[in-house]
């Protein structure tokens, strides 16, 4: 499936289509169980958050006037469950990066795998992504704080120089001083999951040999992924155009300018919508599937891609092809009738 030699774009471009048609149940199954994992449990937060606050809400609803006691109550409750739901989504986030290495180790030697042994393995090095991701944001992070620093300070001299048109345009400059470097960063360490899954390695060895790896090649890693990513972005935007224009449509006519519309949320839909709302829940059901049909296939494919730029590296540098060769040979000789 795909050459154990220097890989070009097209060779990139077809190991990871070809990865993806091949081990489709594996690794879609996974990533769409992890997905699944993650809503549930972003319902279970939210639920629980509801429930322990629900009677402080119809408090507040029939309240006349609303006090911060009313409020405090509920604000902290949601605070809380968006807190666990960003924990829960970085957590799925790097089970997913770690997927579609897992699957592509298999598919560079030819070897058949299982949905369950995708997964165990997936959720056995998803600790070490994790940390990985962690640390690049960390990294990520310095600059940016730097420059919101900078800009603070700038403002203040500005605004006590009387001079606050200049403003925009220093803000402008800055951003182009900060993107270039954190451009270089997030390319620099994108071979990070690739490594800490593949080489079993923890977060930091995995930050460096990405960073060794991608010195030298940084261009070609860029020009790569940057043109991956368009035709991702091209790519979702086609198929989610013509659910724009099948979205159905509501009646301006339902309420006058001066007619205020009813407390009640269903009520308001029905007039709004009148015959067309059950149309609009199908409406609304397809476009969620559709939109993480999508994503689920982006986020594979940028993966896979970038899972091979690593494996390419390996094998200009580090004469990997040889070794994936002999493993390949070997698998053949175990799976032959």
């Amino acid at each position: 499936m795909i050459p154990l030699a220097p890989l070009g774009l097209g060779a990139v471009y077809n190991g990871a289509f070809s990865t993806m048609g091949r081990y489709a149940r594996q690794l879609f199954g996974a990533m769409g169980a992890g997905l699944a994992l993650l809503f549930a449990a972003a319902a279970g937060a939210f639920s629980l958050a509801y429930l322990s606050v629900e009677d402080d809400w119809q408090e507040l609803i029939h309240a006349d006037e609303p006090t911060w006691a009313m409020v405090s109550s509920i604000v902290v409750s949601l605070v809380a469950a968006y807190v666990v739901l960003m924990l829960l989504t970085l957590l799925v986030t790097s089970f997913l990066s770690a997927v579609s290495p897992v699957v592509l180790e298999h598919a560079v030697l030819g070897r058949r795998t299982t949905f369950g042994a995708v997964w165990r393995r997936a959720w056995a090095r998803t600790p070490s992504v994790l940390g990985v991701t962690l640390l690049m944001y960390l990294l990520i992070a310095i600059p940016v704080v730097l420059f919101l620093l900078v800009w603070i300070s700038l403002m203040a001299l500005l605004v006590a120089a009387e001079s606050p048109l200049m403003a925009p345009g220093l803000v402008f400059l800055l951003g182009l001083l900060i993107l270039p470097l954190v451009i270089w960063l997030v390319v620099s360490f994108s071979f990070a999951p690739a490594a800490a899954v593949l080489e079993s390695a923890g977060p930091i060895t995995a930050l460096k040999r990405s960073f060794r790896l991608v010195r030298g090649a940084w261009w070609r890693t860029f020009g790569i992924l940057s043109l991956t990513w368009g035709m991702v972005a091209v790519g979702g935007w086609i198929v989610q155009i013509p659910l724009l224009f099948a979205a159905p449509q509501p009646s301006y006519d339902a309420y006058g300018p001066y007619d205020a519309p009813p407390a009640d949320v269903g009520e308001f839909f029905s007039d709004v919508y009148g015959d067309a709302l059950p149309g609009l829940w199908t409406y609304l059901v397809l476009t969620v599937v559709v939109t993480l049909v999508v994503q689920l296939l982006a986020t594979a494919f940028m993966q896979l891609v970038s899972t091979l730029l690593y494996i390419d590296q390996r094998i200009r540098r580090e004469g990997l092809g040889e070794s994936l060769a002999r493993a390949a040979g070997s698998a053949a000789v175990r799976h032959a009738p």
